[in-house]
């Protein structure tokens, strides 16, 4: 991979995104949030190039988004500049106050690197959330990374830019090795190649619920991603919804 480094992946992510129905995305979540809170101060957690969380913004939550990429931040800092827009990694958030919900979308939770920086980030969640707030998440399941990611690959010819997804699966964490190769379009028609490389991981929903009890929350609910429907074997996301109950060290 070349030394253009996760910056490849955040000056193409949007156009890689573009069949992502966030407005659908965005009503889910809230609805889900007012389930449990009338709070309105929300923590978008992974929020990447910010997509979703201006659509939060406009639809009345006072939101803050954190990422690890200066890069995708860059991006959503354009977007809306008035918004507070946080560059940290999600195992090590802290924002100096208790927000009254923490989002995190788009399988986020999934490119932490072990059940250990999991914990850690549901930890981080814990502390910058009040109690009785709500944490709501999205994750891909066991499932979806065994036979529909698997060892496959995917092309994307999108403007500017041609993508190569390539996965190599893992039965040891049920994770995805994810590599790109991402060749840009110059003005004069030639390409520039660079790239990014991560991992995801997948746990199961019971791993799930257990390290949100240890980390002192309540599962208010577990359902197939942008439905009301129960899990099954072939559900490839998972919608989580829980309660913080208790302040844990």
């Amino acid at each position: 991979m070349s030394e253009r480094g996760y910056g490849d992946f955040a000056e193409v992510y949007d156009a890689l995104t573009l069949n992502v129905p966030y407005d659908e995305i965005a009503e889910y979540y809230a609805k889900a949030v007012a389930g449990i809170t009338d709070g309105k101060r929300l923590l978008d957690m992974g929020c990447g190039t910010g997509n979703l969380t201006v659509r939060l913004k406009k639809a009345g939550f006072d939101v803050a988004g954190l990422d690890g990429s200066s890069e995708m931040l860059s991006m959503a800092v354009a977007k809306d500049p008035e918004i507070l827009w946080v560059c940290q990694d999600m195992t090590k958030a802290e924002l100096g106050e208790e927000f009254d919900a923490v989002i995190s979308t788009l399988d986020s939770i999934n490119h932490l690197e072990s059940k250990g920086e999991i914990e850690r980030c549901f930890r981080r969640v814990n502390k910058n959330l009040k109690t009785g707030g709500a944490f709501a998440f999205d994750m891909n399941t066991i499932y979806k990374h065994r036979e529909i990611l698997g060892n496959n690959t995917f092309v994307y010819d999108v403007d500017g830019a041609y993508c190569v997804w390539l996965n190599e699966y893992s039965e040891e964490d049920r994770g995805v090795s994810i590599d790109l190769d991402i060749f840009f379009e110059e003005e004069d028609g030639t390409y520039t190649r660079g790239g990014e490389s991560f991992r995801e991981i997948a746990l199961s929903d019971d791993e799930i619920s257990e390290m949100l009890v240890k980390c002192g929350f309540e599962v208010v609910s577990i359902r197939e991603y942008l439905s009301d429907n129960e899990p099954c074997e072939k559900s490839e996301k998972l919608f989580i919804c829980a309660r913080k109950l208790k302040n844990i060290r």
